[in-house]
């Protein structure tokens, strides 16, 4: 048998051990993934876990458990000196592979303790908080888990080891460097975190925000979204809401109060306006029946201001019934009452001070003004008001 013969059949040989360790591998990591899985979903079945996180899950196990037995199966069949530079590249898909599966499992866990706080029911603030404080935290450990990944890869080559080591005796002057180049950013950064553990704001919270009204909708590391009322996006940096004045609605309650006011004439009836009050809020389920207060606040000028405070178990609700009350009360005063609508009146009166004419000078004034401005119309005006003469008989 010649040399190229041989070494033929030492690959075939090598090549046909590896497969069969391979596929032993692969198989026995494919009936621990399913076995596991299983058990697993036994256990989110009967504990409620959201099933769409446990088939999130379920793909980066099965390739990390694959991934690590494909390694295991090489590192049998292989020399050491062939084992080597194969090691190199399973220990960085592994550490790709298993990255996923930390993330994939924060998520996991995230989605678990998101199940169990609603935020579709009436009073919503813990829920809220918490919501917050878990979506903020998810985003900070699957940063870390990226930067550890990227690390543990780098430290896999040696001459990346011997560039960390030159690095780490430069890192006082290039932090220097990063913390002046990156000073705003990081500011949004801290306040970022801030904004999420202090309770300033919240994800769904009212808020007005740069002479905006809308509710928060995404709260992240560097800026907030604020979904305004007709639909836009208002994206802020973080430090805004900790440097800025602004109004939350909902801080401490999503229960609100505010006012419906008019500009109405003196002859209205604030009485018979509060009884149709009680009858307006009677037919309609968005009040929540705390507060409803009709008052005469001012009476200056031409017209009376009347204020009505009504509650609402949120903003949206407390939006929609002030609108109905509004057009409601314009309603009912031009049906029954249009001596409430505001107008406009106008008393012309004689100065007292003043000397009134004889009435025949004003009627020869009158007359002289008759025909003016030229020297026919003067003759004209005299003939009309000159003295009449007679004849004798």
């Amino acid at each position: 048998m010649d040399l190229y013969s041989l070494w033929i059949e030492i690959i075939a040989t090598t090549w046909s051990r590896i497969t069969f360790d391979i596929v032993v591998a692969v198989v026995a990591a494919l009936l621990v993934s399913l076995v596991v899985g299983l058990l697993f979903r036994a256990v989110a079945r009967r504990r409620g876990w959201p099933e769409r996180s446990v088939q999130r899950l379920r793909r980066p196990f099965r390739v990390l458990l694959v991934v690590l037995a494909v390694w295991a199966g090489f590192d049998a069949s292989l020399l050491k000196l062939q084992r080597h530079t194969w090691d190199e590249v399973f220990a960085v898909v592994s550490i790709v592979a298993g990255a996923w599966f930390a993330a994939t499992s924060v998520s996991f866990l995230v989605d678990i303790g998101l199940s169990r706080y609603r935020t579709d029911v009436a009073d919503n603030r813990s829920a809220r908080r918490v919501r917050t404080q878990i979506l903020l935290i998810r985003r900070v450990a699957v940063a870390v888990i990226v930067v550890v990944a990227l690390a543990a890869i780098l430290l896999t080559f040696p001459s990346a080891r011997a560039a960390g080591a030159s690095l780490l005796a430069s890192a006082g002057v290039v932090s220097i460097i990063a913390g002046v180049a990156a000073q705003s950013t990081l500011g949004n950064v801290i306040a970022g975190i801030q904004l999420a553990f202090s309770g300033a704001i919240r994800v769904d919270d009212v808020v007005v925000a740069d002479g905006q009204w809308g509710r928060i909708e995404e709260i992240t590391l560097t800026y907030v979204v604020v979904h305004v009322w007709d639909d836009r996006r208002l994206v802020l940096p973080s430090n805004y809401f900790t440097t800025t004045p602004f109004e939350n609605w909902t801080r401490t309650s999503s229960q609100l109060m505010q006012a419906v006011e008019f500009d109405l004439d003196w002859r209205v009836d604030p009485q018979g306006m509060r009884e149709q009050l009680h009858e307006i809020l009677g037919r309609t389920n968005l009040w929540d029946g705390r507060t409803a207060v009709l008052q005469v606040t001012d009476a200056i000028n031409a017209v009376v201001h009347v204020r009505i405070l009504l509650t609402a178990v949120d903003a949206p609700t407390l939006f929609d019934l002030r609108c109905f009350v509004r057009e409601e009360m314009i309603r009912w005063m031009q049906r029954t009452a249009p001596d409430a609508l505001p107008r406009t009146r106008l008393v012309i009166t004689r100065d007292p001070g003043s000397v009134a004419e004889d009435p025949v000078t004003q009627g020869e004034r009158r007359d002289r003004e008759l025909f003016s401005g030229s020297a026919e119309a003067d003759r004209r005006s005299r003939n009309f008001t000159g003295p009449v003469a007679t004849m004798e008989p």
